[in-house]
């Protein structure tokens, strides 16, 4: 087939790539943007000074504190938990691989209510540990360590996920180039492993972030939706709802949109920073397998 035929094959009329950009466009505003601006229409309803009425409450403020709590609990123990695990499967081969990587996936699969429901069974009051916590006065569910430990669950494979493709595609030169010249392994690690995955990180760490603020199946299980206490900002905007406060349930949840914009804009750049370095990476592939 000659080149002016391939092209003809290929090339799409000018009347269907304006289609489907309007269609693409079409849905972006309609289930993204429109959203999006009724819940700060509504939020701002009642005027400005509502608004920051609502965001001072002190439910409001405590179910804030406690969603970025929970986001800075969780987020350090999935870089290592992504980190240690995308190293071991793009560095090594070991018996279990498949089995490792097929478990890093599950928290995908299985559905956040469910995830709610099984911590529930283990840890509490009729639970596995249950009798165990209460005789050793220790609490669990329907506080903090069981919002951390779902969300911790729930966010599992987002660093790791990001990871070990990128890994995979650098290979292990470099990191058996350092050991061979006397490195060891934290220098390993700190020098060369580190700058090589620091965009892949933080944007898998992105990810996590946008998830835990915004769980909601999972953390309603094991809150107990205690007001000014175990309510993140996800269970405060559906109580708020339910009461009929609208200003405060859009309110509230204009401060969780908010802080999915900041992801947003955070992802996008970190993508292109992810991009770039993984363009540069195969192009010296290349270069060298040339």
């Amino acid at each position: 087939m000659s080149t002016a035929a391939r092209r003809r094959a290929t090339d799409e009329p000018s009347w269907l790539s304006r289609l489907l950009l309007a269609v693409g466009l079409g849905f972006l505003f309609i289930f993204l943007l429109l959203p999006l601006l009724a819940v700060f229409a509504e939020a701002l309803a009642a005027g400005g000074r509502a608004y920051l009425e609502a965001l001072k409450d002190h439910d409001a403020r405590s179910a804030i504190a406690l969603t970025l709590l929970v986001a800075l609990l969780v987020l350090p123990l999935n870089i290592c938990f992504g980190v240690t695990a995308a190293w071991a499967i793009a560095k090594f081969d070991f018996r279990g691989k498949s089995l490792l990587i097929t478990l890093i996936d599950l928290p995908f699969a299985v559905s956040p209510v469910v995830v709610g429901l099984v911590f529930l069974l283990i840890f509490g009051a009729q639970g596995l540990f249950g009798p165990w916590l209460a005789a050793n006065d220790i609490k669990v569910v329907f506080a903090l360590p069981a919002i951390v430990l779902v969300t911790m669950f729930i966010t599992l494979p987002f660093v790791a996920r990001e990871l070990i493709p990128l890994m995979q595609a650098q290979g292990r030169e470099e990191e058996e180039a350092a050991v061979s010249l006397g490195a060891t392994g934290w220098q390993m690690f700190r020098r060369v492993t580190l700058p090589n995955i620091r965009w892949g990180l933080l944007y898998g760490v992105i990810l996590a972030n946008a998830r835990a603020m915004g769980e909601f199946g999972a953390v309603s299980v094991v809150s107990g939706h205690i007001r000014g206490e175990t309510n993140t900002l996800p269970l405060h905007v559906e109580i708020l709802y339910n009461e009929y406060n609208a200003v405060g349930a859009f309110a509230s949840a204009s401060v969780l949109a908010l802080l999915a914009l900041v992801t947003l804009a955070a992802k996008t750049v970190v993508e292109w920073r992810l991009r770039r370095e993984v363009r540069m990476l195969w192009t010296t592939s290349a270069l060298e397998n040339n």
